[in-house]
């Protein structure tokens, strides 16, 4: 196994969406906690911004994320709950062309150890769309630190071994190259 000092750290673009119909840059806490925890990692905040609880405002901005070729992952906040006005899952999920279901069931694990029996009432999710990878957070900065100190900064950086997200970033595109759905 590759010594982990041996690999160079790859900059990743991010962008991160908070989801509310209340809050603002200035008291946006969960948005900013991920933001530094991006750039203190050495990653690119490409973009930030806040939509409403709305699922085609939070499937537009996204899905104009996803578009631009320098942003390589989108990190949301906020409407993971059961309200109704939580609709950041189903404005998502229908946009993947992949189900990540296995961060779904690491951050529960994750925050379990935080929360307890809690973390039921949130539907945290994941899955590429196109080639960006896109995660859903609950909207506190709890979870939001959870996430990252506990998945994503170790998924985010190429010298973690055994794998890692940064080293498949290049294959996402396979599946163009031969045709969508189409086997090789």
């Amino acid at each position: 196994m590759q010594d982990r000092t041996e690999r160079p750290f790859i900059a990743v673009r991010f962008a991160v969406l908070t989801v509310s119909d209340t809050r603002q840059l200035e008291d946006d806490r969960s948005g900013q906690t991920l933001a530094e925890r991006i750039e203190a990692a050495g990653h690119l905040l490409s973009d930030r911004k806040i939509v409403p609880d709305d699922i085609e405002a939070i499937r537009m901005a996204v899905s104009l994320w996803c578009a631009d070729p320098e942003i390589d992952a989108v990190i949301a906040t906020g409407g993971t709950g059961f309200t109704g006005r939580d609709v950041t899952p189903e404005a998502l999920e229908p946009l993947f062309d992949k189900r990540m279901d296995g961060f779904s069931q690491v951050f529960h694990r994750l925050s379990f150890d935080k929360i307890g029996t809690s973390t039921i009432q949130s539907r945290a999710t994941a899955g590429l769309v196109d080639q960006t990878f896109v995660f859903a957070l609950p909207g506190s900065p709890g979870a939001c630190r959870d996430a990252w100190d506990g998945i994503l900064k170790d998924q985010f950086d190429y010298r973690h071994m055994p794998c890692n997200f940064v080293e498949i970033m290049p294959r996402l595109a396979e599946h163009l190259k031969r045709g969508a759905g189409k086997p090789a």
